[in-house]
C-alpha cells in the first residue's frame, strides 16, 4: 500500500531542493529613529527618538525616548560618541536627560573632548514615553501619601502599607497599559542599539553608573559583536539582580540579594567612624569620637520616633532619618545643583538633632529630596513609583506574598541594622506587580565581546557592594576589575584622578589597567 505521507515528504524535499518552497521571511529589523538635535542648555542638544514598543513586532506601536548630547569638544579628532546612563533605575532624579548637564565636567577630559556624550531617559520614565498608572501624579500622591513615611514599624503599619502597594500594583493593571510588558532592562538595552544606530557609531561606547552597570551588562550580551569600550561603575552582581542565587530571588526582594542593605550599613559606620574623627566645622555632626558619634546617631533616631520634626515641608521620623541618610551616603562631597554629599549629610543630622534637642536650629534646614538625592526635571510630564517599579518588578521574579516582607525586614535588620528594614520595604511593591516581563534578559552573562569591558567598584559604596562588581567582572566573558580605594556610589561621582586617567586610555585607545591596580579618591570625606 502506497504511504501517501512518505510521498509527500519526498515532493516536499524536491520542491526544496529546487527552490520552489521559500524560507520564511526574517524579521523586519526596526527602523533607525532620525533624531533632529535643537539646543536645550548651554552646550547641549536634544532630540526626540521614535522607537518600537515592542521591537519584536517594529510595525506596531511606538513611543518616544528623549534624548540629550553635548559634542566633543575637539572635533578635530572625534572618535564617536559614549553613551551615558546614570542609574535608579526610574525614580523622579535619574532620567539622562536631566543630569547630564550637571554632571558633565564630571567625565574624564579626553573623554569629553574626543567623544560626544550622549544620555537619554529610558522608556517609561521621565521626559519619554511614561508609565503612567494614574491620570495625574497628584492621584498617585495621595495614595502613597497614606503610607507610613519612611517603612513601616509594627503590624498595622505593615498591613497598610502592604494594601496601599496593592492598590499601586492594581492600578496599573488597569491603567498602564502595554508599556507595562515592555518595561525591562533588556527593552531599554534595545532602545539603546537603536539609538547608537542613529548618532552613527557601527559599535558601542557606554558609561553606566549603578543601576546602568547592569543595563551595560544586559546590553554586552544581547549585543556582543557592538562592544567597542563600555565602562561599568559601581557594578551590580547580574545573576543577583536578574534570577538571584539558590532561589533567593523567590525569597528576597533585589536590594537585597545584591547585598545593598550590607553596603548601606558599612558606608554609615563609616560616615560616623570618620565624622567622629573630624572637628564639627568639617562634620556638623561629629560628638568628638566615633564611638560618641554613633551613640548620637541612635539617641537621634530613638528621639525622632518620639518626636518627629517638621524640617523644609518634610515631617521626619527615625525611618524618614534612615532614608535620608542613605540616599545622602551616595557622594561624599557636594556636586553644585545635585548633591551637598558628606557634610551636607552631617548638616542635615545636625538640624534634626538641634531640633530634638531643644537648641536653637542651625541657619540652614536644607533637605535633600525624600526619595532620592537628585531633583526631578521641571518639564518631565510624570514622576510617579511606577517608573522604577516597572523595571525592578518586571525584571526579575519576586516573593509574591506580601505577608513575606515582615520577615525580610526582620532578617535584613539582623543582618544589616537600622538601615536593612528601608531596604526591604522598598521592594515590597513588587509583591503583587502584574505582569514578569516574558522578554527580560536572564543570562547567560558570559557572551564574548571583541573589546575587553571596564569593571569599576569603591571599596565602600553604600548601594553596590564591592563584590557585586568583583561578580560582575567575572561573570562577563571579557573584563577587567579596577578597584577604587574610597568612598560613596560610583567613581564618576566620588572623583578620583586616576580613574579618569584610566578610563582616558580605555576609550580613547583601548588600554586596560593592569590587573589589580587600586586607585585613591581625590579628596577624603571631612578633609576641609
Amino acid at each position: 500500500m502506497r504511504n501517501p505521507l512518505r510521498h509527500r515528504r519526498r515532493g516536499v524535499a524536491l520542491c526544496a531542493a529546487l527552490g520552489l518552497i521559500a524560507a520564511p521571511a526574517a524579521a523586519a529589523a526596526p527602523a533607525v529613529p532620525v533624531l533632529d538635535w535643537q539646543p536645550c542648555d548651554s552646550g547641549f542638544f536634544c532630540a526626540t527618538a521614535t522607537v518600537p514598543l515592542d521591537q519584536a513586532h517594529p510595525a506596531g506601536a511606538t513611543i518616544r525616548l528623549a534624548v540629550i548630547k553635548h559634542p566633543a569638544t575637539d572635533p578635530a579628532h572625534r572618535i564617536g560618541s559614549v553613551f551615558f546612563n546614570p542609574g535608579g533605575p526610574g525614580g523622579p532624579g535619574f532620567p539622562g536627560v536631566t543630569l547630564l548637564p550637571p554632571l558633565y565636567a564630571h567625565f574624564p577630559p579626553d573623554l569629553r573632548a574626543r567623544f560626544d556624550l550622549v544620555s537619554f531617559d529610558p522608556r517609561g520614565i521621565g521626559q519619554s514615553t511614561a508609565l503612567q498608572c494614574f491620570d495625574t501624579i497628584d492621584q498617585e500622591q495621595q495614595l502613597i501619601a497614606r503610607r507610613p513615611p519612611g517603612f513601616p514599624v509594627g503590624a498595622a503599619q505593615e498591613r497598610t502599607w502592604e494594601n496601599i502597594a496593592a492598590a499601586l500594583d492594581a492600578a496599573c493593571a488597569a491603567h498602564a497599559g502595554p508599556l507595562l510588558a515592555h518595561d525591562t532592562t533588556a527593552d531599554v538595552a534595545r532602545d539603546m542599539d537603536l539609538l547608537r544606530q542613529a548618532v552613527g557609531d557601527p559599535t558601542m561606547n557606554y558609561i553606566g553608573l549603578s543601576y546602568g552597570s547592569y543595563l551595560g551588562a544586559t546590553y554586552a550580551n544581547l549585543f556582543p559583536d557592538k562592544v567597542r569600550a563600555i565602562t561599568l561603575d559601581g557594578a551590580i552582581d547580574p545573576v543577583a539582580w536578574a534570577t538571584g542565587t539558590d532561589g533567593s530571588a523567590r525569597r528576597l526582594g533585589t536590594f537585597l540579594r545584591l547585598g545593598s542593605d550590607e553596603a548601606a550599613a558599612a558606608a554609615l559606620d563609616t560616615f560616623l567612624d570618620l565624622c567622629g574623627r573630624a572637628t564639627t566645622s568639617s562634620c556638623a555632626f561629629s560628638a568628638g569620637s566615633s564611638a560618641a558619634t554613633h551613640a548620637k546617631y541612635t539617641a537621634l533616631l530613638d528621639r525622632l520616633d518620639r518626636h518627629p520634626v517638621t524640617l523644609a515641608g518634610t515631617t521626619v521620623n527615625g525611618p524618614v532619618g534612615v532614608g535620608l541618610t542613605i540616599s545622602g551616603l551616595f557622594y561624599t562631597q557636594r556636586i553644585p545643583n545635585v548633591t551637598t554629599g558628606w557634610p551636607g549629610l552631617a548638616t542635615l543630622l545636625q538640624t534634626l538633632w538641634a531640633h530634638t534637642n531643644g537648641d536653637p536650629a542651625p541657619a540652614s534646614n536644607t533637605m535633600p529630596a525624600p526619595d532620592g538625592t537628585f531633583q526631578p526635571h521641571a518639564n518631565a510630564p510624570y514622576l510617579g513609583r511606577e517608573a522604577q517599579l516597572g523595571v525592578v518588578c518586571s525584571d526579575s521574579p519576586y516573593p509574591r506574598n506580601p505577608a513575606s516582607y515582615p520577615a525580610q525586614a526582620a532578617f535584613a535588620a539582623a543582618r544589616s541594622g537600622v538601615v536593612g528594614p528601608a531596604l526591604a520595604w522598598g521592594s515590597e511593591g513588587c509583591s503583587q506587580w502584574p505582569v514578569l516581563a516574558p522578554q527580560r534578559y536572564t543570562g547567560p552573562w558570559n557572551h564574548p565581546t571583541p573589546a575587553p569591558i571596564l569593571v569599576v567598584g569603591t571599596t565602600v559604596d553604600p548601594v553596590t557592594p564591592y563584590r557585586d562588581a568583583i561578580a560582575m567582572s567575572r561573570d562577563l566573558a571579557n573584563a577587567r576589575l579596577l578597584t577604587v580605594h574610597g568612598y560613596g556610589d560610583t567613581a564618576l561621582l566620588n572623583h578620583s584622578s586616576c580613574v579618569d586617567t584610566v578610563e582616558d586610555a580605555y576609550f580613547v585607545t583601548g588600554a586596560l589597567p593592569a590587573p589589580g591596580t587600586v586607585c585613591e579618591q581625590d579628596q577624603a570625606p571631612f578633609a576641609g
